[in-house]
């Protein structure tokens, strides 16, 4: 049965939107809310980067059956990860034991902020395997101490923490991370519709849920829709090897200084047509995906709420059980 998800794009709105955005969410039927956690907006356009801890928090409190999950924090550089197992387990129980906890190996946009550099994707991986046992060993109440070559735990432990253990599902973007998922998580996420992807996260074993993330930009018109697209997301046309290793909104706006908002709407679904959001999304379902996160890309973030409701959703899930 295939969940549907809604991002809440913090770069794109400020903490009482953002909760303001999963109550409609979890009024409009979604199964879950994602959230980036993020220190910077990819593109000063965007204009917000909330801390996502404290948005999920008050979302836990404002909604009663959503789930909730970060997509995706980093426990490696800006979060140790002792605090990423705390902040997990806190919103769990916040939250009646909605939250699942999304990682990934993290962007030097939110990263160097705290001054330690930006290694390579090696010691980027090593650090962020360290981190999941750090984390799975807290949440699972059987780690106090850790000691590895890039990470340390001295005599830890969580006083409060949920009786069911929090979720860890791992982004992966390549076969490798798809591995490490199954070896050290309880899930997959991706970005790509690529069967690789999931392939090898069953092949090494996983048996978890597949999470992924498909932007559209709904709107009235096509043109329109093309635009908003562009304004606010035309960041992501560089590809995830070029946007992990920029620092700055500035390198952002460079890198997509050429791009158009054709462009964007070759990658993109924008406009009014469900059959093209539909055919969209199905295309991760198609690549074995069984969680799907959904992103509105702009402002009309009540008006899509109620598109899902009334027409996205149902299309979605007689296409699933097709």
């Amino acid at each position: 049965m295939i969940k549907l998800g809604y991002k809440l794009m913090s770069e794109e709105h400020g903490p009482l939107d953002l909760v303001r955005n999963a109550v409609a969410a979890e009024e409009a039927g979604f199964d879950f809310a994602a959230i980036s956690d993020h220190f910077s907006p990819w593109l000063d356009e965007q204009g917000h980067a909330p801390l996502a801890w404290s948005v999920l928090g008050a979302v836990a409190q404002a909604t009663g059956r959503i789930g909730l999950m970060t997509a995706v924090t980093c426990p490696t550089f800006r979060y140790h990860p002792a605090i990423v197992a705390q902040g997990a387990a806190t919103v769990a129980l916040l939250s009646g034991d909605r939250f699942t906890l999304g990682l990934g190996a993290g962007e030097r946009l939110n990263e160097h902020v705290i001054g330690a550099g930006w290694p390579g994707r090696v010691e980027r991986q090593d650090r962020l395997a360290e981190a999941l046992d750090i984390i799975q060993g807290l949440l699972g109440g059987t780690l106090k101490n850790y000691q590895g070559r890039h990470l340390v735990l001295d005599h830890a432990e969580l006083f409060d923490r949920p009786d069911r253990k929090v979720p860890v599902v791992l982004a992966a973007g390549g076969p490798m991370a798809a591995r490490l998922a199954a070896e050290k998580a309880d899930g997959l996420m991706a970005t790509d519709a690529d069967t690789a992807l999931t392939g090898a996260y069953a092949k090494a074993g996983g048996k978890g849920p597949r999470y992924c993330e498909v932007s559209v930009c709904w709107g009235p018109s096509q043109d329109e829709a093309k635009r908003t697209a562009h304004k606010y997301f035309r960041w992501s046309a560089a590809g995830w090897p070029v946007m992990a290793e920029l620092p700055d909104t500035e390198g952002f706006a460079a890198a997509s200084a050429s791009v158009t908002p054709d462009d964007i709407a070759k990658v993109v679904s924008c406009g009014p047509s469900i059959e093209a959001h539909v055919k969209a999304i199905g295309k991760y379902v198609d690549a074995g995906f069984d969680h799907v996160v959904i992103t509105q890309i702009g402002p009309r973030q009540q008006e899509f709420c109620e598109v899902f409701r009334r027409e996205l959703a149902p299309a979605l899930k007689e296409k699933a059980a097709a």
